[in-house]
């Protein structure tokens, strides 16, 4: 499907929004209402994250159709064709989620978009909780599945009950919970997929790239490789709204050289006492830190370590976190070094979008004689 009709399906579905079309990740906890109402405002689209229970997402919902209602006499972008439509996003990790839960969430408030990932059974999981998610929603929430590799791509956009409305094609390059061993780089994942779609009739899918995106120079490579958006995670976590530490955003801006610095590693999961992951598909990636060095090294065993951990986090407040002082878990991309500053979410969507426009708009420039 051409760029222009894709673009308009987006369009019809989100009348707010502006191109290229920022979105901000539904990072666990991180990602609240104030975040996602910021980016939908400036034209994006936010999502709210996963909350410490399945059932969190409720109060969340609540809050965000409180700061909705409190704005509806402003003069924002916010415009929907459904006034019962939310104009966030969620997002459910299906391995340990409550699809029950879910469709309570989503039938009261009808979120714009639903983002699913981290399936312990596959597609099955999938498709199950897609059916369920558009039956009470009655169609008008699009669902969003993240994929990391060809084979789960296509097996969604060919799947006759959780047929995805967007795929995130996340790339190994991405913070949090990403494909443990088998997935590949942005530079090849998306035009390998948006290839395979096409030649199987399913080219009429949005493809948004997820995964070492900070900037508009991200944004415009992302475009130029066949999405129709892009995804931020560790750049929104360096935003005013985002509900971090201090100590954990500090480690953020001080983290550089991404690739040497960071890690896709279980070791920070099973130290915060998180265990269940289907740790063979899915891992995080995490800024590396004394745990990390010490697990390495040797010579130093895991129930050690996680003392040394517990201690930290319960008695060294924001020291918990960073490179050269830090125990606990930082989870963030390999694009973490090209985030210099902590700015309004909104701002953040708009001058990465303006940044990309520009760049492209130079290159069309440069090409013609």
């Amino acid at each position: 499907m051409a760029a222009s009709s894709i673009r308009n399906s987006l369009k019809s579905h989100y009348p707010w929004a502006a191109f290229p079309l920022i979105i901000s990740a539904p990072m666990r906890v991180m990602s609240g209402p104030a975040l996602a109402l910021a980016v939908s405002e400036a034209g994006g689209l936010g999502f709210i994250g996963p909350g410490i229970k399945p059932e969190s997402i409720l109060t969340d919902l609540t809050e965000a159709a409180s700061l909705c209602s409190q704005r509806a006499s402003d003069a924002t972008r916010l415009s929907v064709q459904d006034e019962g439509v939310l104009p966030v996003g969620i997002g459910f990790q299906l391995w340990n989620g409550d699809l029950g839960s879910a469709k309570e969430a989503a039938e009261k408030f009808i979120p714009a978009a639903i983002w699913l990932f981290a399936p312990k059974d596959g597609q099955k999981d999938v498709d199950d909780w897609t059916e369920g998610l558009r039956g009470v929603t009655k169609g008008r929430s699009q669902i969003w599945l993240q994929v990391g590799t060809v084979g789960e791509a296509v097996e969604a956009a060919e799947s006759k009950r959780g047929r995805p409305d967007v795929l995130v094609v996340q790339g190994q390059e991405a913070g949090g919970h990403g494909r443990t061993s088998d997935g590949a780089s942005l530079g090849t994942l998306v035009p390998e997929i948006k290839d395979t779609l096409e030649e199987r009739g399913a080219g009429d899918i949005p493809l948004f790239a997820a995964g070492g995106i900070a900037d508009g120079r991200g944004v415009a490579a992302a475009l130029c490789l066949g999405a129709s958006g892009v995804v931020m995670g560790t750049r929104f976590l360096c935003s005013n709204e985002a509900r971090i530490k201090k100590g954990y955003q500090d480690a953020v801006l001080e983290a550089k050289d991404g690739g040497k610095n960071t890690v896709r590693t279980h070791l920070y999961n099973h130290l915060r006492g998180t265990f269940g992951w289907p740790e063979e598909k899915w891992a995080p990636r995490t800024i590396v830190n004394r745990s990390w060095e010490e697990h390495t090294q040797g010579g130093i065993s895991f129930d050690q370590l996680k003392e040394k951990h517990d201690q930290s986090v319960k008695e060294d407040g924001d020291k918990a976190w960073g490179r050269q002082t830090g125990r606990t878990a930082t989870y963030a991309g390999s694009g973490v070094g090209l985030v210099r500053s902590v700015d309004p979410a909104g701002e953040i969507a708009e001058k990465t979008r303006e940044e990309a426009k520009k760049i492209l708009r130079g290159l069309q420039s440069g090409l013609q004689v």
